[in-house]
């Protein structure tokens, strides 16, 4: 947290326990200094309150993990060249421009690209969200990984993986990211990943029958 955030709580407590200190070896108080003891507490009391509120107000950032996993690049070898080469661009622009340290590819009923920091299994799960993305054609944003009980099915990818988006391409396939660190990604990556993933499906429904 920005050490300015504390400033307020810092110089509030410091002048409060001043005008304690001050009060407590003067003998002769005079009324002039009473009323300037009393503003000052006033004061003080307002700048605790000012830093406890900015304190509550930006609260801790997320803090990134170190997924579990080795780093590859693994793309089905029967796709076209000019697919491949497309897969390896949207991926790479995802792993280097967003939060996201692993991509995995599903279209017609195969996994055709698994990039960056890769699970245990090489297969994507086609479980009950992924049928959901598929079927509404709307993109699902899971911002806390843990928080869902329907995470089994993102057995694919690093296991202490912290959230996921799962991106529709067309009717036939889903694009997952995964990143290691929670409520991570923007409107404007998700917007970002959205751009890529029409992209990717169009050249996709050309490509793959």
């Amino acid at each position: 947290m920005n050490t300015i955030q504390y400033l307020p709580l810092v110089v509030g407590t410091v002048g409060g326990l001043a005008l304690l200190a001050n009060r407590m070896v003067t003998s002769n108080l005079t009324s002039s200094q009473s009323r300037a003891d009393a503003l000052g507490v006033l004061l003080s009391a307002v700048l605790i309150l000012v830093g406890l509120l900015w304190q509550q107000a930006q609260p801790k950032s997320p803090e990134a993990v170190t997924l579990i996993g080795d780093e590859g690049f693994e793309i089905d070898e029967s796709l076209n060249d000019a697919i491949k080469t497309e897969l390896a661009w949207a991926s790479r622009i995802l792993l280097t421009n967003t939060v996201t340290k692993v991509v995995a590819v599903y279209y017609g009923r195969q996994t055709i690209l698994r990039r960056g920091i890769l699970g245990k299994r090489n297969q994507v799960n086609i479980g009950a969200i992924a049928e959901r993305v598929m079927k509404t054609q709307k993109p699902v944003y899971l911002v806390k990984l843990e928080l869902y009980p329907g995470r089994v099915e993102f057995d694919y990818l690093p296991e202490n993986t912290q959230g996921v988006i799962v991106q529709p391409l067309g009717a036939k396939g889903v694009m997952v990211l995964g990143a290691n660190i929670p409520r991570s990604y923007t409107k404007q990556d998700e917007n970002w990943v959205t751009a890529i993933a029409d992209k990717l499906t169009y050249n996709l429904e050309l490509a793959v029958k």
